[in-house]
C-alpha cells in the first residue's frame, strides 16, 4: 500500500488489521490478531476480524503492536532548537544558561521554531499528546508564537505558558496575559491550557496571586516541586494550607519531598510527572517512583527537555523501570536482603506513558486507551526490517524495553495519519529545519563563538584516583622480574 493510499484525506474510515492490540483500558485487555476501526476522528470498534464499511483503508498491522498514542506531561518544547547542547550540564548550569544569561535572547520566531521541531519529534516517537511547559515566554508575542506553532502542528497539546524571567504573581495577573488566555482557551480537545510556575517556599507565599489567576482563568497548575535547592516541602505546605492543591495539579519531579508532602499530594488527589532521565542526571533528587508507589500517588511520564535528554517515552519508560528497581535492590542490599520479585512492572510504565498521562490531564474520556468512542490517537509499532520486533513474547516488556522510535510505523492523531511506514507525512520538515538552523545561527552569533563553545563544554572537575594498595602484587612483581 502506498502512503497516498493509506491517508484518509477524503474522510474514509481506517482499519488496523491483525495487530497485537494493547488496549490500555480498565482491564488492560490484550487482543492477539486484533483490529481497530477508526471512523472520522473516533475509535469505532475494537476486536477481531471486524466487519468494516465499504471503502475502508486497511493498514496491515500483522507482526506489530497497536497501542494508544503516548502522552508526555512535561516537555519544554521551546528548548528543542538547542537539542543536545547541554548534554554535560548540571541543573545549576541549566539555570544559569536559561534563567540568568542566554534564555532571554530567544525571539518569538525562536520559540516557534523550537516548538515546531519538538512537535514533529514527539509524533515521530509515537507521542500524540504533549504538555508544552512553555516557561520562556517573556512577552505576549512570544506566547503567541508558541501557541501558533502548536496550532500548526499535528499533535494534541496542553499549552502551559509561563515566564521564568518574571514573578508568576505579576505576569499571571497581567491583563494582557489574561486576555491572551481568555481569547485562545476555547475548550478544544486538541488544545487545552494549564498555567506553569514554581513555588519557592517563601513564607509570604507571593505565588498566591498566580494561583488566584489560574483559578479565575479556570486553569490547572503544573509546577516543578521537590527540586533540590529550588523547590521544597515549604512550597507544598504553603499550597496546601492556602487551599491550592487540587486533583488537577501536576507536580513535576517531586524528587526531594518528605512523607508529609507526599501525604498532602495523595490526600488532595494530585499526580506527579516523572522525568526520570532528568532526575537521574540533573540532581533534582533520586527518581521518586518508589516513594510515590508507597503513597499511592498517580504517575505519568515526561522527557523534560531535549537540550539535555532523549525525547521519547520509550527511554522514559526504561529509565524509570531501571531507577525504581535499582533503588529497590540497593535498599534491600543495605539490610543484607535480596529482592526476588520486582514491584514495578513493564505494564505499569506503559500505563503511565498512556492512560496515566490522560488521567493527569483530565483527558481520560478523550484519549489514553483504545476504547470505542474515544478519539483516535493510535500508534502502530511495526518494523519488518528490524530484529528488535520479533519475537514478541511479553508485549508490555517489548514496548518498555525493546522498541524505539525507528519502530514507530504509523501514528494517528484525532483520526488523521501523521506518520506512516516509518516516515512523517503532511509536514514540511525542510521548513522546520531552516527555522531551527536560523535560531541556532542567531544564538551562536549573539553569544559569540567562545561563549557558545564554553557553554556546551563546562569545566570537568578534577578527579583524584585513589591510591590502590594492590597495584604492585607479588604476582606482578615476580612477572616483571621474569620478563
Amino acid at each position: 500500500m502506498s502512503t497516498a493510499d493509506a491517508l484518509p484525506t477524503d474522510g474514509r474510515p481506517v482499519v488496523f488489521r491483525d495487530a497485537l492490540v494493547l488496549t490500555m483500558n480498565d482491564r488492560h485487555d490484550v487482543i492477539p490478531h486484533g483490529d481497530v476501526l477508526v471512523i472520522g476522528n473516533e475509535i469505532a470498534a475494537v476486536g477481531t476480524a471486524l466487519a468494516v464499511p465499504e471503502g475502508t483503508v486497511e493498514i496491515d498491522a500483522a507482526g506489530g503492536i497497536l497501542m494508544p498514542g503516548m502522552i508526555d506531561t512535561h516537555r519544554h518544547m521551546w528548548q528543542t532548537a538547542m537539542r543536545g547542547y547541554g548534554a554535560d550540564w548540571t541543573l545549576t548550569q541549566y539555570f544559569v544558561w536559561y534563567y540568568l544569561e542566554y534564555g532571554q535572547h530567544f525571539r518569538p520566531e525562536d520559540i516557534y521554531a523550537g516548538n515546531a521541531l519538538s512537535a514533529l519529534d514527539a509524533i515521530d516517537a509515537g507521542v500524540t499528546t504533549t504538555v508544552d511547559w512553555s516557561h520562556g515566554l517573556r512577552t505576549i508575542e512570544h506566547a503567541e508564537a508558541a501557541l501558533q506553532s502548536l496550532r500548526d502542528s499535528a499533535g494534541r497539546f496542553v499549552f502551559a505558558p509561563g515566564n521564568i524571567f518574571g514573578a508568576p504573581w505579576e505576569w499571571a495577573a497581567n491583563p494582557d496575559f489574561q486576555a491572551f488566555v481568555k481569547a485562545n482557551n476555547r475548550g478544544d480537545d486538541m488544545l487545552r491550557f494549564q498555567l506553569a510556575f514554581d513555588v519557592t517556599g517563601d513564607p509570604a507565599f507571593p505565588e498566591r496571586g498566580a494561583f488566584e489567576a489560574a483559578r479565575e482563568l479556570g486553569l490547572a497548575v503544573t509546577t516543578h516541586a521537590g527540586v533540590w535547592g529550588a523547590t521544597n516541602d515549604d512550597g507544598i505546605r504553603l499550597m496546601h494550607e492556602n487551599g491550592f492543591m487540587t486533583p488537577e495539579t501536576i507536580y513535576v519531579h517531586a524528587a526531594t519531598l518528605s512523607d508529609d508532602s507526599y501525604n498532602r499530594i495523595a490526600a488532595t488527589g494530585g499526580s506527579v510527572s516523572l522525568a526520570t532521565e532528568s532526575e537521574q542526571s540533573c540532581g533534582q533528587g533520586y527518581p521518586p517512583s518508589w516513594a510515590l508507589r508507597e503513597h499511592g500517588i498517580p504517575m505519568s511520564l515526561s522527557v523534560d527537555t531535549s537540550v539535555w535528554f532523549s525525547s521519547d517515552l520509550f527511554t522514559a519508560m526504561r529509565s524509570t523501570l531501571g531507577a525504581d528497581r535499582s533503588w529497590e535492590h540497593l535498599k534491600a542490599h543495605e539490610k543484607g536482603d535480596t529482592v526476588t520479585h520486582s514491584h514495578l512492572r513493564a505494564e505499569h510504565v506503559v500505563d503511565w506513558a498512556t492512560r496515566g498521562g490522560a488521567r493527569a490531564l483530565g483527558l481520560d474520556a478523550v484519549t489514553g486507551s483504545l476504547n470505542v468512542g474515544k478519539k483516535a490517537d493510535v500508534v502502530l509499532l511495526k518494523n519488518d526490517n528490524s530484529p528488535s520486533m520479533f519475537p514478541i513474547t511479553n508485549p508490555y516488556g517489548h514496548v518498555a524495553l525493546q522498541v524505539g522510535r525507528a519502530d514507530v510505523h504509523t501514528v494517528m492523531v484525532d483520526g488523521r495519519i501523521a506518520k506512516y511506514d516509518g516516515s512523517l507525512v503532511g509536514h514540511d520538515l525542510a521548513r522546520t529545519r531552516a527555522a531551527v538552523e536560523n535560531t541556532v545561527d542567531y544564538l551562536r552569533a549573539t553569544m559569540g563563538e567562545e561563549v557558545w563553545h564554553s557553554g556546551m563544554n563546562p569545566e570537568i572537575p578534577e578527579t583524584k584516583v585513589l591510591d590502590n594498595p594492590y597495584m604492585y602484587t607479588e604476582f606482578r612483581t615476580s612477572a616483571t622480574h621474569e620478563a
